[in-house]
């Protein structure tokens, strides 16, 4: 793993997997956790270890954060969006690349898949609406996503479970795999009878799969 400051103040990068991979996935953050938090490490080395160049960021907030020391809210969505587009551009433009993250992160790479026509999408917890309010559905635009996508979920993730996610209309072009009593990051119940390295194991192994056949 390999970690590099742009010239911009607020992007910063960490990369794992060979330099010269045929498939590279850019690969966000979710809102209140960095880019090198415990899941986010184990998801970027699992992928890298399957032959794919997974390039990490953090967003102007959580970088602030990072310098600073002082916990501040997500940026606007304004914000989110045009760093995520500057991220694919520096790294090839979105022919090139395949784009994912960690919930928000996840959320926010959904939103500009299509428009910046990337390889494909993968988002691990997706967060379909806030906990408590299925009525704020965040599904709109995955009703027409023409990205070929894949979303990670655990069943008992308070931000959109199976029950609640087979009602939605999502696009054709999205697959939805499931994590047995996994949570938002996937970490199960002791009495389910798996653990959460079984379960951030079967994430890489989803998605290394998915990721390489895209081309």
């Amino acid at each position: 793993m390999t970690m590099a400051k742009t010239t911009a103040k607020t992007l910063h990068y960490l990369t794992d997997g060979p330099e010269r991979a045929k498939h590279r996935f850019l690969f966000a953050h979710g809102a209140g956790g960095p880019m090198d938090r415990p899941f986010m490490n184990a998801i970027a080395r699992g992928l890298a270890a399957e032959g794919i160049r997974v390039v990490r960021f953090e967003f102007p907030y959580m970088a602030a954060r990072r310098e600073g020391g002082k916990r501040g809210s997500p940026d606007r969505p304004q914000v989110l969006l045009d760093t995520w587009r500057r991220v694919i551009d520096e790294h090839g433009g979105g022919a090139r690349v395949a784009i994912g993250g960690a919930s928000m992160g996840g959320r926010i790479a959904s939103m500009i898949a299509d428009d910046a026509g990337v390889r494909g999408l993968v988002c691990f917890g997706y967060p379909f609406h806030p906990p408590g309010r299925p009525a704020q559905l965040r599904t709109a635009h995955l009703e027409t996503l023409r990205t070929r996508a894949l979303i990670i979920q655990g069943t008992r993730d308070p931000f959109g479970g199976p029950d609640e996610v087979a009602s939605y209309p999502l696009s054709r072009s999205i697959r939805v795999e499931w994590l047995e009593d996994g949570d938002h990051s996937f970490k199960p119940r002791k009495s389910s009878g798996f653990t959460e390295a079984d379960h951030l194991a079967r994430a890489v192994m989803l998605a290394a799969p998915f990721l390489t056949a895209l081309g």
